[in-house]
């Protein structure tokens, strides 16, 4: 997980927005279990992103309660495809060396 987080997180915005909760379900669902991450990690890490204006955030109700919305920027979504392509590059190598 060390390191990949903010790409976790920036992949699971890219099709739609969502509050906190809703990341730690999706990345759960979407590794078949293995992305089981608390809200303790997971929300700080938002904050972040929001900071370096990858995310932005609004404040909705959702399920009768008041929950913070983020969203992908145009700087979170280039920074989302620039990480997509290290990734890529990444687990090539990796594959080159210790095989498929």
């Amino acid at each position: 997980m060390k390191g990949h987080l903010e790409l976790l997180l920036l992949a699971s915005l890219a099709g739609e927005p969502g509050h906190g909760y809703a990341l730690v379900e999706r990345l759960r669902e979407r590794s078949d279990g293995a992305f089981d991450l608390s809200e303790g990690t997971v929300y700080p890490a938002l904050y972040r992103l929001e900071r370096a204006k990858l995310l932005s955030s609004r404040w909705a109700v959702s399920g009768g309660r008041r929950r913070r919305i983020y969203t992908l920027t145009r700087r979170g979504r280039d920074a989302l495809a620039t990480q997509r392509r290290e990734w890529v590059s990444f687990t090539a190598a990796m594959k080159g060396v210790v095989g498929a």
